[in-house]
């Protein structure tokens, strides 16, 4: 018990020897500088040899979404703190699991974005890569049916890692 009491002790005076902590934490594992209030995302340009039209404004729109919802930054035009551009340059389709009489039983949707991100407040965490994900599904499900869902599985797992590559720090 005694133990205890002076471990707390300890800890209620070093409170104070740590106020000039610069990074603010949240529930998401997000840890952004106490600096930067805003986040800006310009359009992805679509450079797949295969082009989505909606694709662009969608992942754009679910960057921006994703720090709005889960974060305090609030979005800007141009110029933001943490700044993100970038363009799409994968959206295809390959076989991938191929059966006894060559003929697929699945296929493999990928998406590939590369992104660069601007951190104006801590330049070392500034980056410029790509980013893929893919969903498979049944060679017998008709594409175009079910690719809007397709989509929104991968754009939600591109967006899980370009967030987490720019303010998680784990």
């Amino acid at each position: 018990m005694k133990v205890t009491k002076h471990i707390f002790l300890l800890l209620i005076l070093a409170l104070p020897l740590h106020h000039g902590c610069s990074v603010k934490y949240s529930f998401t594992g997000a840890s952004i500088p106490t600096e930067a209030n805003t986040v800006s995302v310009q359009l992805f340009q679509n450079l797949a040899s295969i082009v989505n039209p909606t694709l662009s404004s969608q992942i754009t729109e679910d960057l921006k979404n994703r720090f709005v919802s889960q974060t305090r930054l609030s979005v800007v035009r141009d110029f933001g703190d943490l700044a993100f551009s970038g363009q799409i340059t994968q959206y295809t389709f390959a076989p991938v699991a191929i059966q006894g009489n060559e003929i697929a039983a699945e296929n493999r949707f990928t998406i590939s974005v590369k992104v660069k991100f601007v951190n104006t407040i801590d330049p070392t965490k500034n980056y410029d890569k790509t980013f893929t994900q893919y969903e498979n599904y049944s060679s017998s499900q008709n594409f175009t049916s079910i690719e809007s869902e397709l989509v929104g599985k991968i754009l939600e797992k591109l967006v899980d890692d370009i967030f987490n590559a720019a303010v998680a720090n784990w």
